[in-house]
């Protein structure tokens, strides 16, 4: 066998299990639950009769919030959108509109909005017709099928436009009661309708309100009023100091001052009255409802301004990820050709990285094998830039694909599937075996596989190129973590076209040095220093699965990465027993290969168990875990509710560019210099795939680590370069 053939079979295989288990465990499915870093939603239904004609049949969203966030009623108030909902049901079946509990105010600043907090119910009644017929197929146990895509816009300081695809089976003949509880207290937090029509006069810039009808548990109380009719009234007026309330008989009355930004002017103007929580009795109605003509001369409504920052950087964020439509696809500007140009160059850096080297070595050796032979220069140097291209732009389009199909993930996704990271150290023990001449391909292959090696070499070529990129792409981050940021937000041309300009700096020395003589002349001529660098070579490889198992050994604990050491050593000990000769091979290839496969059913599956990841998060230097906290959304709204900045390091176990910068962050100068100013140190592990670490590196748009942000209390985050530097660091907090 020669070098530059490692075997077709293994980079194959190697080449399918590292692509395809990362992106067949990250396709979305739709269930009845999405869960985003801000909110859990799960669709729900009550249907104690099951479906029938007249039968009662509810549907709903239960939204729970994180502490501290929100999301909308159908009046948002100053700032804000209400939930949507749009449902999919079988023939026979209609939805109705949301029936809104009753909202409360939150302030927000000198604005305030009428949202939801903690957890909330938005249910929707269904019709059933008379002639309703389910499908043959979904009686019985099966169910009737409802989907649900639902969108919401969730805030605290910021806001986030968040959506959602759902689906339920219920059953048509069989009771649905699980969420009876909610349903119910959804119900009781519905405004009741009044009989009588409510009164709404202008009088200059107020509203002259009155309503009649109210029971006597309401008589006598401090009510609060919510209009359904949006930019109408100053939402942020507190009762009693902006705008008044009193009790004429069994009549409430209150003077509300309009908007100053007011930009409606109805006829006609729905409102609710709700009880305050304290005089709220169990069981009782706590809220109404009337709608009231409008009389008198609406002012001349002041020019609209604009919705409030936070919103507007969402909506404009939420845009900018929408795909633009072919026939409005903008020309390239200035800064997508410095990004290109950013993605070539850190390509041909990749070249240098540590985790690329041990495959890149082996391209080397065999150019110099091929010394002297121009044609299979060009030959291998093509077939290595197609596959390193190929499978560049192919994990592209998966990212992109699954980011549009709603998945949360990042560049370098591949490495956080501990399975993907342990077919690797496997094959990479496979190649190390065969470098330190262990067993030669070519003895151990069967006649087929050796001949297609024989008639098709640039094959080998083509799939080192693929396990390059597969190696290489975690690697990348550093180099480019701002131009892979903004592929994301580009149409998925211009996207794709990054992700080329990666793959071809990546391949370029290889490539010049297959069409440019003064570059292949560099190249050392064939001779027995190629055996003993061949052996040499073999302990890169190994320090590869070394680091490989240390990778998995975050993402699945200790007792993962022991089991993955015992089931490698049993691979190296059945690829020599294959390399006996007569009946020991028989014999002894037989029972290793029996006591593999039955350690590997006891012990493998610790290889793909998960475990929490450490506080310290890959490998934090000694002395200095104590000092560092998990990350989390909520930790760092704790942090600077307090008054305290945040410095956050964003890294992973697989990104040696994360590790190198830990030595940085260790100073001991640069850790009295947090101490001094009262920085929190938070480190998010995205070893493992975390959705909420995905969202936070996308909101500062990034999608690979290493990521470092430094922010304070109502400052803008500011985000450090990836190769980091103490003087920068230094001069950032000085900045604060």
């Amino acid at each position: 066998m020669t070098l530059s053939r490692l075997s077709l079979a293994a980079l194959l295989a190697a080449s399918f299990i590292a692509a395809t288990p990362a992106v067949a465990q990250l396709a979305p499915k739709v269930g009845p639950v999405v869960t985003t870093p801000h909110v859990r939603a799960e669709l729900v239904a009550q249907a104690p009769e099951g479906i029938a004609p007249g039968a009662p049949v509810r549907l709903g969203l239960l939204i729970t919030h994180q502490p501290e966030w929100h999301t909308y009623w159908k009046n948002a108030g100053d700032s804000g959108l209400p939930t949507e909902l749009a449902f999919t049901l079988p023939a026979g079946m209609s939805a109705g509109d949301i029936a809104w509990p009753v909202p409360k105010k939150i302030p927000v600043g000198t604005l305030a909005n009428y949202g939801y907090e903690g957890t909330v119910l938005l249910p929707v009644a269904v019709t059933v017709a008379p002639d309703f017929k389910p499908p043959a197929s979904l009686t019985g146990v099966a169910g009737a099928d409802i989907r649900l895509k639902a969108s919401w816009l969730v805030c605290r300081k910021e806001c986030i436009p968040e959506e959602g695809e759902f689906a339920l089976s219920l059953p048509v003949q069989g009771s649905t009661a699980l969420h009876r509880a909610d349903f119910d207290a959804a119900q009781a937090a519905e405004p009741v309708a009044l009989g009588k029509p409510g009164v709404v006069e202008v009088v200059g810039n107020t509203l002259k309100i009155r309503i009649d009808g109210l029971p006597a548990a309401a008589r006598g109380k401090t009510l609060e009023f919510f209009p359904e009719t949006t930019d109408v009234i100053h939402t942020a007026a507190v009762s009693g100091k902006d705008w008044t309330q009193a009790w004429q008989g069994e009549a409430w009355t209150a003077t509300v001052p309009l908007a100053d930004q007011r930009s409606a002017s109805p006829t006609d103007l729905p409102m609710v009255v709700v009880l305050a929580e304290a005089d709220r009795q169990a069981g009782q109605p706590v809220a109404w409802r009337a709608d009231a003509p409008v009389s008198g001369k609406w002012p001349t409504p002041a020019p609209r301004a604009e919705v409030s920052p936070a919103l507007q950087a969402a909506l404009t964020a939420n845009t900018a990820t929408a795909p633009a439509p072919a026939a409005a696809l903008a020309p390239p500007s200035a800064s997508f050709w410095m990004a290109l140009a950013g993605a070539l160059l850190g390509g041909l850096l990749l070249n240098l990285m540590p985790c690329v080297f041990p495959v890149l070595a082996i391209k080397v050796l065999g150019f110099a094998r091929q010394a002297g032979d121009r044609g299979a220069h060009r030959r291998a140097g093509l077939a290595y830039t197609a596959g390193v291209m190929v499978s560049m732009l192919a994990l592209g389009a998966a990212m992109l694909a699954l980011r549009a199909a709603g998945s949360q993930l990042g560049w370098g996704f591949q490495l956080q599937s501990p399975a993907v990271v342990a077919a690797l150290a496997a094959l990479f023990t496979v190649i190390g075996l065969n470098l330190a001449g262990v067993f030669e391909f070519g003895s151990m292959a069967p006649s087929r596989i050796r001949s297609a090696e024989a008639r098709h070499p640039v094959t080998n070529d083509f799939l080192s190129g693929v396990l390059a990129v597969v190696i290489a792409s975690p690697c990348s981050a550093p180099f480019m973590g701002a131009s892979l940021g903004l592929a994301i937000a580009l149409p998925a041309v211009q996207a794709l076209l990054l992700f080329a300009a990666l793959g071809l700096g990546l391949a370029l020395p290889y490539l010049l040095a297959a069409f440019v003589p003064a570059v292949a002349r560099l190249l050392p001529k064939p001779g027995r220093w190629m055996q003993t660098l061949r052996r040499l070579l073999a302990f890169p490889m190994f320090a590869t699965v070394a680091w490989l198992v240390w990778v998995l050994g975050q993402q699945s604990g200790i007792d993962g990465a022991g089991a993955l050491l015992a089931l490698l050593v049993c691979l190296a000990s059945v690829v020599w027993a294959f390399t006996l000769r007569g009946r020991a091979r028989a014999i002894v290839a037989t029972l290793l290969v029996a006591v593999s496969a039955l350690l590997t059913g006891a012990i493998g599956p610790n290889v793909l168990q998960a475990v929490e990841p450490m506080t310290q998060a890959s490998a934090a230097a000694p002395g200095e875990s104590a000092r560092w906290q998990k990350w989390s959304s909520e930790r760092v709204g704790e942090l600077h509710g307090s008054g305290r900045p945040v410095f956050i390091d964003f890294t992973a176990a697989w990104c040696v560019t994360c590790q190198y910068n830990k030595r940085t962050l260790a100073d001991v100068e640069l850790l009295a210099d947090f101490d001094a100013r009262k920085v929190a140190l938070l480190r998010a592990d995205w070893t493992r795939r975390d959705p909420a670490i995905t969202a936070a590196l996308a909101a500062l748009g990034r999608n690979g680590v290493p990521v470092y942000v430094l922010q304070a209390p109502g400052k803008a985050p500011v985000v450090l370069t990836e190769i980091l530097g103490k003087d920068e660091v230094r001069a950032a907090l000085a900045a604060l």
